[in-house]
């Protein structure tokens, strides 16, 4: 009865093994490895009925956080003063960007900053993750999710996204056609996009 018990209870524990589900358990202390700012870079291009603009924007912190190499955390300050349009030039560049900066769009002489800070990263196939995390802007917060890829070059994490946001879940509200409404080929899209490259220091 003793050696039928013994039996019993290996088979069950490995057949416990067997069909749970696989888990990393990450031992290691947390890694914080800071943005090399000169080496990142963000990417935005905004829709609007008669066509589209992009350009430029800087972070003005940040920092990628690593468990036994993998990304579990980090955040970063995203400097609202900082941005440029790339697809126009002169005056006309200078009074698109001022409008962008203007109470019509973030208003970044009372919202100088915007934040990003990654809430839940999931390994999701090779070098890359599915990433949950909070933006502010204008100091309304929202839950954003993406997909992103991390790499390790000669000491320096690589981390790179395309992230599309709703602008208008954050009261930014010109000519947009949800919160506005009746504008024709006026209208500018909520949707805008950033394409994110991050480069961490050594």
């Amino acid at each position: 009865m003793k050696i039928l018990s013994l039996l019993t209870a290996g088979f069950v524990a490995l057949a416990t093994m067997a069909f749970s589900p696989a888990t990393t358990v990450n031992t290691g202390d947390p890694v914080s490895k800071s943005v090399d700012l000169k080496n990142s870079e963000v990417v935005w291009k905004g829709y609007k009925v008669l066509g589209s603009h992009t350009g430029t924007i800087g972070l003005k912190s940040g920092n990628l956080q690593f468990t036994d190499g993998v990304l579990t955390g980090g955040q970063f300050e995203i400097d609202m003063n900082s941005i440029v349009c790339t697809d126009l030039e002169g005056g006309t560049a200078d009074k698109l960007v001022g409008h962008l900066k203007s109470d019509d769009f973030f208003g970044v002489a009372t919202y100088p900053t915007a934040k990003f800070v990654i809430t839940n990263a999931y390994p999701y196939g090779k070098n890359q993750y599915k990433v949950t995390g909070n933006l502010t802007i204008k100091e309304t917060t929202q839950s954003i999710k993406f997909i992103a890829d991390v790499s390790e070059n000669d000491g320096v994490m690589m981390a790179s996204a395309d992230i599309e946001v709703d602008r208008s879940e954050y009261d930014v509200r010109y000519g947009s056609g949800t919160l506005v409404g009746n504008l024709g080929d006026n209208t500018i899209y909520d949707e805008f996009e950033m394409q994110v490259k991050i480069a961490t220091q050594k």
